[in-house]
């Protein structure tokens, strides 16, 4: 089979990897001429464990390919993905369908025989029927099916989610789209991956409602841990207590600063904003959102705290700026409202984050950046983690003594043990757990 990819983003380039490591002949095309010239020399723009390496060998074997010639590269496609951008508009929080649109239109007058086109963006529920629409009033008389196949990937996982998927959506309403969709994805068909049939507008709802669910039990759990520490509770064993329970499971029920990233804030916001415009309103989506804001500023606070209530002329250590680790994405990252606010109440910050750090530095003013976390740490009144690298998860701690001004550690991760950190004579501060400090 050949498909096309369009947009080499985070969907895109990781879709079209991967399918071309199913045997797919995967054309990628994306009107950034100088990303397109950096793939074609084997730079990857994205940080994506293992992505590399796939890309490479699949160019070698001559399946994935890269262009800005939209029309050569949609030549003799059986399937055609749009995967472009889909952000928030300013100020109404609903998805801008702009670069969606514009593919669509531009692949109506450039496709050859019968296609099928595939959103492979995040996008509201009846995107599919628009789409439909315009490449209809494009190309009357033309022969293809628009199809929904929503994307599961989480950064940091993603060739893993890809190529070992809890299920596969595909909205679609004619059968000869459904075969073709079949047969792209046999290779999760033989390892017995469940494909689910739906109709469009479900599978469109599909995606928004699996990343919603999960953004509120992450709001829930930050919650019970902000309970916790009022009662005395420890919100780890809360969290493992409920999670044993087969209906609720484990995961997404760690205690943090909030959830950041390109997909939960502006997929939770597109919801609210969908519901509303449809006349039914989501209001448990809406507090979550709400929280999830006011969680960030939280956060700062509670740094503020461990420094005796003020961080006036202070060194705060800040390890960790990406909303999660093994990606360098910073977009809605709890430290973009947290450094700010540390700036703003006169805090000295100095960061440090092992991918992050390019991106930072266009985002966020008035920060010392740091090659390494004991560069960061050097003198430091207090260090925060935020994010939760593995590099950061086993710090040196006599060295972190000796070198910080004050042995005060805010783990907005939970990953150190407050017993071992008050017993190595520091000032330990976490989230929904009990810490004696030496009281």
């Amino acid at each position: 089979m050949r498909i096309a990819m369009i947009g080499t983003g985070y969907v895109g380039l990781v879709s079209g990897a991967c399918f071309s490591e199913f045997g797919v002949d995967v054309v990628c095309v994306d009107k950034d001429a100088s990303k397109i010239d950096r793939l074609n020399n084997g730079e990857i723009p994205i940080y994506e464990p293992e992505l590399d390496s796939l890309v490479e060998k699949n160019v070698k074997a001559g399946r994935l390919s890269f262009t800005t010639d939209l029309v050569d590269g949609i030549k003799g496609a059986d399937a055609v993905f749009i995967a472009v951008g889909t952000p928030m508009k300013d100020g109404d929080g609903h998805a801008d369908l702009t670069y969606v649109y514009d593919a669509a239109k531009e692949v109506a007058a450039a496709m050859d025989g019968y296609t099928v086109i595939v959103t492979k963006s995040t996008v509201p529920v009846g995107t599919g029927d628009e789409v439909e629409k315009i490449m209809r009033e494009a190309r009357p008389n033309g022969e293809f099916d628009v199809v929904s196949n929503p994307e599961f990937l989480r950064e940091g996982s993603a060739i893993n989610d890809f190529m070992r998927p809890d299920r596969v959506v595909i909205g679609a309403h004619s059968e000869t789209a459904q075969d073709v969709m079949r047969n792209l994805y046999r290779p999760l068909f033989l390892i017995e991956t469940p494909i689910l049939f739906t109709g469009r507008r479900t599978a469109e709802l599909i995606k928004y409602a699996a990343n919603t669910f999960l953004a509120t039990k992450i709001t829930f759990i930050n919650e019970i841990a902000d309970l916790c520490e009022q009662v005395g509770a420890d919100v780890q064993d809360v969290s493992k207590g409920i999670g044993l329970d087969g209906r609720i499971g484990s995961k997404f029920l760690h205690a943090g600063p909030g959830y950041g990233g390109s997909c939960f804030p502006k997929d939770t916001l597109a919801l609210v904003k969908t519901a509303q415009d449809f006349g039914s309103p989501i209001k448990i989506v809406e507090a979550v959102v709400e929280v999830n804001e006011r969680r960030k500023l939280q956060m700062a606070d509670k740094i503020i705290a461990a420094c005796g209530g003020s961080v006036e002329g202070k060194k705060i250590a800040i390890l960790g700026l990406t909303f999660k680790p093994n990606t360098d994405d910073m977009r809605d990252s709890p430290s973009l409202a947290i450094m700010p606010a540390l700036v703003k109440g006169g805090a000295n910050v100095h960061a440090f984050d092992p991918q992050g750090m390019d991106e930072a530095r266009t985002m966020i003013e008035g920060i010392e950046w740091c090659d390494g976390a004991y560069e960061a740490l050097d003198g430091a009144d207090v260090v925060a983690i935020l994010t939760e690298w593995n590099e950061f998860r086993a710090l040196d701690l006599e060295r972190m003594k000796s070198t910080m001004a004050h042995p005060v550690m805010v783990d907005l991760r939970n990953i150190y043990n407050p017993d071992e950190m008050t017993a190595a004579g520091f000032d330990y501060h976490c989230i929904g757990r009990t810490v004696s400090n030496g009281n």
